[in-house]
């Protein structure tokens, strides 16, 4: 028998498992981004320390619920804040895990399914599994009860662990375009607002709670314990009270949620890898944003006034920085009147506080601009164009802060039910915002500073002095402008017959801003055209 007649054995060699590799390259990325600076490698060992404290507190609190009658309803909305927590992870924090962007891998020859697998292996290094599997475990230990309510949970605490991570790498997976653009950018500078208000809303439970009880909690629970992956977690409890079908179904709920969260992985992966890149597509039609730009215009006034505003208004809406600053003052201004009114502790009073924060946007107008501010100084040639271009600034912010503050303001008087004061809270949020106008231009005069483009820091090294002393002395000298107007209210506020007279102040209140307004403008136009290139210089050191 010839050799060309032999049969011919086709062997296909295995694919090689690149889990190890992954995991390796996750722990190198690891190790490489601690030896790139002594602060970034202080910062990560702070946090880690932090967060193994926490870690350990949590764990024995939940460890000392063993026994309590709403325990179960308790660590079933815990699992469901741990499952959101890794689900929003990805779009605010997209720096915090370098494999969670799978293009990088995308020239090489690799397959959906190992990827998926190495991927979810990587996925399990790190303080954050560790911090879930700590919670996990001591949401399981509160709430088991015998040798087979054990062993549920152990299932249970691995598969409500893969779902996690699973959800969190289906999340980066369907948004990496986003998360790698400049709106991504803009997420990472939000993240700072997501855990100031995750914390007050934390805290605004933990305070219901202790008012109330666990008790309350059973209502929420009795249908989160049917969701993955809280089911995992639940299924434990069921297990204890000997409901063994119970425990079996919340565990198969979760193994099918996992699956179908990695199905969509895989679908989602296998289309990021094979699609064009949105570089290499047509780019939208120019026209477009033409239309768009004129009809912003056609709504601004005419003229020097209608452009300055335009462009404050795209800085809010287009500049990291300053989005972070608008977004952060809106939501601030609102959870600390409206919470208060909610816990029954608030006062409408608060409601000037969204004024406060919206006011001190005013300040700085002309760091925004950073070095290309020597624009703005090239049409400034007399103390008119001055004064026309911090009008059309405080304009534009106006826009925006005006009608904030009265749906604040109206908000908190409804949860307060305290309408006779609407008028007199009104009154004093105009002035109030009045003078931080005022107050805000003279500032940005006389104390501007740069604001670095990279990183988190809102102020260039060497100026934080200055900017400390510009923003305390604004808000101070705010205060003292409007001492008439809390003067007044005081006054009718003890007064007898005076409450009849309180729906004055609404109009003097706005009268006084708009007054005040165009007299800090009038007093900060001199001294902008005077000091245009000191002004570029201060600017121009992020």
């Amino acid at each position: 028998m010839s050799a060309d007649s032999a049969p011919r054995a086709h062997h296909s060699d295995p694919a090689p498992d690149i889990t190890p590799v992954v995991v390796r390259l996750k722990l190198s990325l690891l190790r490489n981004g601690l030896k790139q600076s002594a602060g970034r490698r202080a910062a990560y060992i702070g946090s880690a320390v932090a967060v193994l404290l926490f870690t350990a507190l949590l764990l024995i609190a939940l460890i000392a619920l063993r026994g309590h009658a709403h325990a179960a309803s308790l660590v079933v909305l815990l699992a469901v804040v741990l499952a959101a927590g890794w689900a929003v992870m990805p779009l605010f924090f997209p720096g915090g895990d370098e494999t969670l962007d799978p293009t990088r891998l995308v020239m090489l020859p690799l397959r959906p399914r190992p990827l998926v697998r190495a991927l979810l292996a990587a996925s399990l290094v790190g303080i954050g599994p560790l911090f879930t599997v700590c919670v996990l475990a001591g949401s399981v230990v509160s709430v088991a009860h015998g040798p087979v309510a054990y062993v549920v949970g152990v299932v249970g605490v691995v598969l409500a662990l893969l779902m996690c991570v699973a959800l969190a790498r289906t999340v980066a997976v369907a948004n990496v375009r986003l998360l790698t653009s400049r709106k991504g950018r803009d997420l990472a500078v939000l993240s700072g607002l997501v855990v100031a208000v995750g914390a007050q809303v934390v805290n605004f439970g933990v305070q219901r709670l202790g008012t109330s009880g666990l008790a309350q909690l059973d209502g929420p629970a009795d249908v989160l314990k049917w969701v993955p992956p809280a089911s995992a977690i639940g299924a434990a409890d069921s297990a204890s009270e000997g409901s063994y079908g119970t425990a079996v179904l919340q565990l198969a709920l979760t193994a099918l949620a996992l699956a179908a969260l990695i199905a969509l992985w895989t679908r989602h992966l296998t289309r990021l890898m094979t699609a064009p890149d949105g570089s290499t597509l047509q780019a939208a039609d120019i026209r477009s944003g033409e239309r768009k730009s004129a009809g912003l215009s056609r709504l601004l006034p005419p003229g020097r006034t209608g452009t300055v505003m335009e462009r404050s208004l795209r800085y809010v809406w287009r500049d990291p920085k300053t989005k972070a600053a608008w977004v952060t003052s809106l939501a601030i201004g609102l959870i600390v009147p409206v919470f208060n009114a909610l816990q029954g502790t608030g006062s409408l009073y608060f409601a000037c506080f969204a004024a406060g924060m919206l006011g001190v946007q005013m300040y700085n107008q002309f760091g925004q601009d950073t070095s290309a501010f020597w624009l703005v100084a090239m049409t400034i040639s007399s103390t008119r164009d001055a004064y026309v271009e911090l009008r059309a600034r405080a304009l534009a912010l106006l826009v925006i802060t005006l009608p904030y503050a009265v749906l604040v303001t109206v908000l908190t008087t409804a949860l307060l039910d305290d309408w006779p004061k609407l008028p007199e809270v009104l009154g004093l949020s105009f002035a109030l915002l009045g003078a931080m106008l005022a107050t805000g231009a003279w500032t940005s005069a006389r104390f501007p500073y740069s604001i670095p483009q990279e990183g988190y820091k809102n102020v260039a090294p060497g100026q934080s002095g200055l900017a400390f002393m510009a923003i305390l002395g604004g808000m101070v000298s705010a205060a003292l402008l409007c001492a008439p107007v809390i003067a007044g209210t005081i006054w009718l506020n003890v007064s007898d017959g005076g409450d009849q007279w309180s729906w004055l102040l609404l109009p003097v209140g706005a009268v006084y801003g708009a007054a005040i307004t165009v007299g800090g403008l009038r007093l900060a136009a001199p001294r902008t055209a005077r000091q245009l290139p000191e002004i570029l210089l201060a600017v121009s050191k992020g």
